[in-house]
């Protein structure tokens, strides 16, 4: 079975060497000491390591059922749901008001990064809980927030998104649930709403879902759509439960991968609804919960990555195949490790730099967040709305392709279901797809975020990279070669693709539309570089001072020098493809493919 080891030590790098938070003006980053950190980091890893692994496989053979309308979680999430409730692990990030300890988001995501890795399909109940309660925390009413905010900042009521029906995903402006308006101001929602993640369990004494829908008589197409709060059971206005509502589960959907998590059809019936928000503006208010969607996603791609990485990792060095081509290395043993072979420390070294440097951008991502809602920082704002699809899209497409890396290390152990490791593969895979397929948010970069605010913040990005290459060149010789080098051929590189479609985009938005999967990548890459090339700095100025632990700081800037040279020049590539523009990607008429 596999095992998951929370990377405390590493997160503790991020947080104090690279982001250095307690020196930030950020309001409540001074309290994140490093002994205060690492005691909520050391308590995650050991609730997640001992308690939520376990039940990875648990969940994936077992799944989730449907009896009588009621869905039936797999054998011990329900114990060990009870025990991250009362562990207050689920409020970490809220507001104090309703129950949560207001820590910062960046906590809160370094956290977050624990629990996917032990068990995505179990931590969604709670994700998907966290991200409706952000939408109704920033678009209820202060009646709505008081009602259901306490209950679902405690997990004692759970949380959903309802966007799919059975004929639209993406383009959303083609449902057809609808919302008629009653006399006492509440809607009946009548629908079917497909793909919904937590939409039923056992876990829970209620379920609060967040049900896109057109009021009967609005505008067309996506104009036309608003956002409504659906419970499960009706709350009185005393705060106890009611009559059940008019929504019940059709069928759990049969996946590829999360089973332990019940993904729903879930039928509304005229359910009663609550407006939250607008009328017509259901989309500006699910937005919320889906930008925290998106970073939560692309935290996924990283955290399964992780845990297949480690156990890739522990295999290499016990399994014995082979001799190194140098001369032996296990003399007195038959074979020497799968780790001596240069084919094996290759894949090694790609999921491990992957998994360092995308782990310091979610962090710094996180950063950007509480600086935006913290300190009402504008810039910081603007600056994660941008890369919000780069992180999702970027960081799953990698993390899928380094789970099928750990795989392979296995061989033919990797194929088959006893070690475990075809379970990581399958639940990365749906990262790709949910919350916006990576295709969707490769056109939201090119097509819209680009361009944002007449494209300040992409210029923004380019110039942070820009004085971060000046301000350090010329100190370290080997540092300029190995680190800001690489990381400046490839800021070119996406400043060269940016000009492409800026130039031929506008005669033919299929110039610009046919490469935005190339540019999220190669964004991707200049993210990680720059994320490198800090941590090599900040490794550094460690050794500099005089750090204990030599071994750590020096590998990890081994560990950057191979990022920068094997995974960094990929730019390259992507450009390349981008100015071949649209033609051949276009050619073939539809009945020739």
């Amino acid at each position: 079975m596999p095992s998951y080891t929370a990377p405390t030590k590493d997160t503790q790098f991020v947080l104090h060497n690279l982001l250095k938070v307690t020196k930030s003006d950020i309001p409540g980053y001074d309290e994140l000491e490093p002994d205060f950190t690492s005691a909520i980091l050391e308590e995650a890893g050991k609730l997640t390591s001992s308690v939520l692994a376990p039940l990875n496989a648990v969940g994936d053979k077992e799944g989730c059922r449907l009896e009588n309308g009621v869905v039936y979680t797999p054998k011990g999430f329900k114990e060990a749901f009870a025990q991250v409730k009362e562990g207050g692990w689920t409020g970490l990030d809220m507001p104090e008001q309703y129950g949560g300890q207001n820590m910062p988001a960046v906590m809160g995501s370094a956290v977050g990064e624990m629990f996917s890795a032990a068990n995505q399909a179990f931590t969604m109940y709670q994700g998907l809980t966290h991200g409706a309660a952000s939408a109704i925390l920033a678009h209820g009413t202060d009646a709505q927030k008081d009602t259901y905010l306490p209950k679902m900042v405690a997990c004692d009521w759970t949380g959903t998104m309802n966007l799919t029906e059975p004929h639209c995903g993406t383009d959303l402006g083609m449902m057809r649930t609808k919302a008629e308006p009653q006399d006492d101001g509440s809607y009946k929602i009548t629908g079917q709403k497909i793909f919904i993640s937590s939409g039923e369990h056992d876990m829970a004494d209620n379920i609060i879902h967040l049900v896109l829908a057109k009021i009967v008589g609005g505008p067309e197409g996506i104009k036309g759509v608003s956002l409504f709060i659906v419970p499960k059971f009706m709350v009185k206005d005393d705060g106890s439960l009611g009559d059940r509502n008019g929504v019940t589960v059709g069928k759990i959907e049969e996946k590829m991968g999360i089973h332990g998590n019940s993904t729903c059809v879930m039928n509304y019936d005229g359910a009663t609804g609550y407006l939250l928000g607008e009328e017509h503006k259901g989309m500006r208010a699910m937005f919320t919960m889906m930008n925290e969607a998106r970073l939560g996603v692309g935290m996924q791609g990283l955290a399964q990555a992780d845990v297949a990485y480690q156990n890739a990792l522990d295999y290499a060095k016990d399994r014995l195949q082979g001799r190194a081509v140098t001369g032996a290395e296990n003399p007195d043993g038959p074979a020497d490790p799968l780790i001596v072979h240069p084919d094996i420390r290759r894949s090694l070294m790609d999921q491990k730099s992957f998994v360092e440097g995308a782990r310091a951008f979610i962090l710094w991502g996180a950063s950007l967040i509480d600086a935006a809602h913290r300190s009402g920082d504008k810039k910081a704002d603007g600056l994660v709305s941008l890369l919000t699809p780069v992180i999702k899209g970027f960081l799953t497409d990698q993390g899928y392709d380094m789970t099928v890396k750990a795989q392979q290390v296995y061989g033919g152990h990797g194929y088959i279901e006893e070690w475990g490791m075809s379970q990581f593969t399958r639940d990365a895979r749906i990262a790709q797809i949910y919350e916006g397929a990576n295709g969707v948010q490769a056109l939201d970069l090119v097509g819209r975020k680009l361009a944002q605010d007449g494209g300040k913040h992409v210029m923004a990005f380019f110039d942070m990279v820009k004085n971060f290459i000046k301000e350090n060149a010329g100190q370290d010789v080997a540092f300029d070669k190995d680190f800001l080098d690489p990381l400046k051929a490839a800021s070119k590189d996406l400043q060269a693709a940016g000009m492409y479609f800026m130039q031929n985009g506008m005669k033919n938005p299929n110039n610009a539309l046919s490469g935005s999967n190339d540019f999220m990548h190669m964004f991707g890459h200049v993210c990680l570089g720059l994320m490198w090339a800090r941590m090599a700095k900040a490794s550094m100025e460690a050794l500099a001072e005089g750090a204990s632990d030599v071994a750590f700081f020096e590998t990890k800037l081994a560990t950057g020098r191979y990022y920068m040279a094997r995974q960094l020049p990929a730019t390259a590539l992507h450009l390349k493809r981008i100015e071949s523009g649209a033609d051949t990607v276009m050619a073939l008429d539809a009945a020739n493919f």
